[in-house]
């Protein structure tokens, strides 16, 4: 059996990095409402 989660840097960021939130209408509203609570991180480091 193997587990079902298998992290890759350039998938991570290609379905939830910043590029990707900031195309869609809500994408742009989870940074906005990322932003409205205040937080560091907005969204996924699109590189090492």
């Amino acid at each position: 059996m193997s587990f079902t989660y298998k992290p890759k840097r350039k998938k991570r960021a290609r379905t939830h990095g910043f590029l990707v939130r900031s195309r869609t209408t809500s994408g742009k509203n989870i940074l906005a409402r990322r932003r409205r609570k205040g937080r560091s991180v907005l969204a996924v480091k699109t590189s090492r």
